[in-house]
């Protein structure tokens, strides 16, 4: 198998790294890109297996990301998904090593923070590309012995044969060119002394690259007061590390000297508090503050007999088109991406423009956000699998069950963006309330002083419901006069001792 020489570092005219392209990174990072992003590498950054790595003096974060490296063969320029990959000659292992202590002055070019020499290194074999499948390879890092990151390129949220069709739009990728193609999660830290390995191999071990090593050493050679200095924070470290928990950092709660945060949009008592009143009573104090649009409406919901409160997640459904679902579609997409990111207690609310011809979600997704704690979903278009998704413990509101899937009407486009849902706006953040009788939206600069008036109403509608099994007329006490607000208050006095 051929290995990779000074030759194919000499090749390479330009280095393009992506972002973010794993589904762990991703969830990890708390964002997933709708499309990818990239930044360049110069190419005196690469290096052979077993050359050593210097984390430049006075730095502390030099962070590692396994990754698998694609080779161009020949040039591409305007290519299509279709062909992309026949412009691929190779695959290769990489690291894609940087100090974390620079990116401050780099203001997202990477280039100080990612682009010193030896920071990555490739090899030690090339994998032909038309002997593997890209969709089948296993990508594997080693910290000083200790298998720290192990991915497989199956789910990618963006392809290999897209990323070199969508690179190729604009620039013109060389023969000798090398694509990173992104690190799934455990990347971390690594100290002088340490010892660095990533392997590339297929799913069936067939075919491996064999172990790229990389020893990292302390450099020696202050920086020159003439230019960017190296800085760190937590925000850093947290980044570097992976979580603070990683980084030794205590959670953002414990900070004795962090300055005073904005309370969380829903706390436990606020949600506590929403869950004791009424949809209705909601509705009512609602209107009184001039938000008369904040009802999702025209949708059923699968348990009745249940009522969630939640912070909304959102996904956003455009009308189908065969070019473009063909891009955004399929592999992991929108629809995808924002299941598999929901988080403990939030709401996936989903606009498909009441569209009900086809499905927007079906059980195993729907099973899929109930594993993640999930709240409940909410859409304005059907449902496949309707009796799976009925069965399942975390409820579901929707406008109709339909047996299509969403590629009839819909392609997924975007997550965590400003929605229309049933006739109502959302936004990322908004508190949502579902029960029987609707779904409102809360915006969560008011939930509080909502809440509190919508307990103070329930009280006075208990009042004038004893009134009335007593025998009362309505006349004066539904809504209260002068004379009735008082005996209120002597009713309330009487409870309260």
């Amino acid at each position: 198998m051929e290995q990779v020489n000074g030759d194919t570092l000499a090749a390479a005219r330009k280095v393009v790294a992506v972002h973010i392209n794993y589904p762990s990174r991703a969830a990890q990072r708390g964002r997933t890109p709708a499309q990818p992003s990239y930044f360049l590498k110069p190419s005196s950054s690469l290096a052979l297996s077993g050359s050593p790595v210097e984390r430049p003096a006075g730095c502390e974060l030099l962070g590692y990301e396994g990754e698998i490296a694609l080779i161009i063969g020949k040039a591409a320029r305007r290519v299509s998904i279709e062909d992309a990959w026949s412009h691929v000659a190779a695959v290769t292992a990489s690291n894609d090593l940087g100090v974390y202590d620079l990116r401050w002055a780099d203001k997202g070019s990477n280039l100080r923070s990612k682009g010193g020499d030896g920071f990555t290194p490739v090899g030690p074999a090339l994998l032909p590309a038309g002997d593997v499948d890209p969709s089948k390879l296993r990508i594997r890092t080693w910290h000083n012995g200790e298998l720290v990151q192990d991915d497989t390129t199956g789910d990618l949220l963006f392809p290999f044969a897209r990323l070199v069709a969508d690179l190729s739009q604009l620039l013109t990728l060389e023969e000798g060119d090398l694509i990173l193609t992104g690190t799934p999660a455990g990347a971390s830290v690594a100290k002088p002394g340490d010892v660095l390995e990533v392997e590339v191999e297929t799913i069936d071990g067939s075919l491996s690259t064999g172990r790229l090593v990389t020893t990292v050493e302390e450099g020696t050679t202050t920086f020159a007061d003439f230019g960017a200095q190296p800085k760190v924070d937590d925000l850093q470290r947290e980044e570097a590390y992976g979580s603070r928990e990683a980084a030794g950092l205590a959670p953002v709660a414990e900070q004795a000297q962090a300055p005073a945060a904005a309370a969380p949009a829903l706390s436990p008592e606020l949600k506590a508090k929403l869950e004791s009143v009424a949809t209705a009573t909601l509705s009512s104090q609602l209107r009184k503050r001039g938000l008369n649009n904040v009802s999702i409406d025209g949708l059923q919901g699968t348990r009745p007999d249940r009522r969630v409160v939640g912070l909304a997640r959102t996904l956003r459904y455009v009308p189908n088109r065969e070019d473009l679902f063909k891009i955004h579609g399929g592999g992991f997409n929108a629809q995808k991406r924002a299941i598999d990111s929901v988080n403990e207690g939030e709401i996936l609310v989903m606009e498909a423009r009441g569209e009900k011809g086809t499905g927007t979600v079906g059980d195993i997704l729907a099973l899929r956000a109930q594993v993640r704690g999930a709240a409940a979903i909410i859409t304005d278009g059907g449902v496949r699998d309707y009796t799976a998704v009925a069965g399942l413990d975390m409820p579901t509101w929707f406008a109709n069950p339909h047996p299509a899937v969403l590629g009839r009407r819909h392609i997924p486009w975007d997550t965590d963006i400003t929605i229309a849902c049933g006739g109502a706006t959302v936004q990322p953040g908004d508190i949502i309330v579902a029960d029987s009788d609707g779904v409102l939206v809360i915006p969560p600069a008011i939930a509080e002083e909502l809440v509190e008036d919508c307990i103070q109403q329930e009280k006075e509608e208990a009042f004038i419901f004893e009134m009335v099994k007593q025998g009362n007329s309505v006349d004066g006490l539904y809504p209260m006069n002068k004379e009735w607000q008082a005996k209120y208050k002597a009713w309330e006095g009487q409870a309260n001792d």
